[in-house]
């Protein structure tokens, strides 16, 4: 079935159709939104929003061949919506420093997490399992020594160990 005969049956109420005719454009509609606003996410977001608008507005398309070219008008306006909307952020001082700040928490807790997995890495596998479930998985002693079947003060033994040498490793600003 081509794009026009699926575009009928769409106008029709056959919400299968007009899924398979989006289907269809989904290549031209993705590099079309990337091109205007360069992110992967927002170019995906633009075109569930240009889906949606297009959905409810199926009953205006007068002429059925132009469909693609119809879709690919209402994403564009979707686009233009939103790069004004991230200019309107950029321009607002109190945003932009909000998002620069946002940012830079984001590096810092990356980098701090490579570190950490880091010194994880180094660690003796039984002392990395230990810290995995008490911090990562927030698992009791209790519960840590009966899923190893060793007693709790040998669990708390390792962890202190373990946590002396995450210390050693990071250094004591940690």
């Amino acid at each position: 079935m081509n794009l026009e005969q699926l575009v009928l049956r769409a106008k029709r109420g056959d919400d299968e159709a007009f899924f398979q005719a989006i289907c269809l454009q989904k290549e031209k509609l993705y590099k079309v939104a990337f091109a205007f606003l360069r992110n992967e996410n927002d170019a995906l977001e633009a075109i569930q929003e240009a889906t949606c608008r297009s959905y409810l507005k199926l009953s205006r398309l007068e002429q059925t061949a132009f469909f693609g070219t119809w879709l690919t008008r209402i994403l564009i306006h979707v686009c233009i919506d939103e790069q004004k909307r991230q200019k309107r952020l950029l321009l607002d001082p109190q945003k932009l420093a909000q998002e620069q700040k946002r940012e830079a928490d984001l590096h810092d807790r990356t980098v701090e997490r490579v570190y950490i997995e880091e010194a994880l890495s180094r660690l003796t596998p039984t002392y990395r399992q230990v810290i995995i479930l008490k911090y990562f998985e927030d698992r009791t002693i209790r519960e840590i020594a009966v899923g190893l079947g060793q007693p709790e003060g040998t669990i708390k033994t390792w962890l202190h160990k373990a946590l002396g040498a995450l210390r050693k490793d990071l250094g004591k600003g940690w």
